[in-house]
């Protein structure tokens, strides 16, 4: 269990001095992991020794261990502590959110890596899609979703031990399709790194950083975390617009086999809902 989730359940049986230093803590958590034990002390208006106690209560080893624990948190951002109310008007404009991130990765994805990557695609048997997390996960399965209507042959994993297992299977001139917001997947780049050694081409979409080192071909997005956590990340939609231009070009360089596999989903997603009209989105 992470400090401040101690902190908040052991509170109640704190004694009023080991409290007064708990309150303060999470008050100010940055300043608390930064802060000499004196000056700990002197800031909560309680004794040495009450750190001391307070730190082998939460089952830390010292108080030491305390503010290492104290600076994981802290790092993970003051805003999930805070108690403070959020009110609605606060929240950032959804669809300007997504148009800001899609600006920032604007041009980024470079045309010449895009056919390579498609090249790889259309003449490969099958390609396996990695990706680990709510996100990433997520996106890979659309991505086989898209792939599918396009005479791709592609199955989707996001199981580490599958990845690896599946990846172990891989013939020469399969493709390996990473997915990461992150850029720092180690499931995912180690099974891209097993079917490198079984021939196959790897291909990554994710930020600079250890996974796109391994990939044989980038194609690069950047991320951005805002500040206002109550509203769901838009950099997931950065990574569907590069499958999107991924998938544009396999559909262009697959035409004359796609094309047939496209008719037949229209005719019979049209057959299923005759109420709806004929003009609605191919397959969603």
């Amino acid at each position: 269990m992470d400090i401040v989730s101690r902190i908040k359940r052991q509170l109640a049986h704190l004694r009023p001095s080991e409290q007064k230093v708990a309150k303060f803590i999470l008050s100010d958590l940055s300043t608390a992991a930064h802060s000499s034990i004196n000056e700990l002390a002197e800031q909560s208006g309680v004794s040495l020794a009450c750190i001391t106690r307070l730190a082998k209560v939460l089952d830390c080893k010292n108080v030491r261990d305390l503010k290492f624990k104290l600076a994981q948190s802290a790092a993970v951002g003051e805003r999930y502590i805070s108690d403070k109310v959020v009110d609605k008007k606060d929240s950032p404009p959804i669809y300007q959110a997504i148009h800001n991130i899609l600006d920032l990765n604007k041009g980024l994805i470079a045309e010449p890596d895009v056919q390579q990557a498609s090249e790889r695609i259309t003449k490969a048997n099958h390609i396996l899609i990695f990706g680990v997390g709510g996100g990433s996960t997520v996106m890979a399965e659309e991505c086989h979703y898209r792939f599918f209507r396009l005479d791709v042959k592609s199955n989707a994993y996001s199981d580490p031990m599958v990845m690896r297992m599946t990846a172990a299977t891989v013939d020469k001139g399969d493709v390996v399709l990473c997915l990461s917001l992150g850029g720092f997947s180690p499931d995912v780049k180690d099974a891209a790194e097993i079917a490198k050694e079984y021939g196959a081409h790897v291909i990554a979409i994710c930020p600079h950083g250890n996974l796109s080192e391994v990939a044989e071909i980038h194609l690069p997005i950047e991320t951005h975390e805002a500040d206002f956590i109550f509203n769901p990340s838009t950099s997931r939609y950065v990574m569907l617009a590069a499958i999107d231009m991924l998938a544009s070009e396999i559909a262009i360089k697959n035409q004359r086999k796609c094309r047939e596999k496209l008719r037949r989903l229209k005719l019979h997603l049209d057959e299923h809902r005759k109420e709806a009209g004929q003009r609605l989105p191919l397959g969603d």
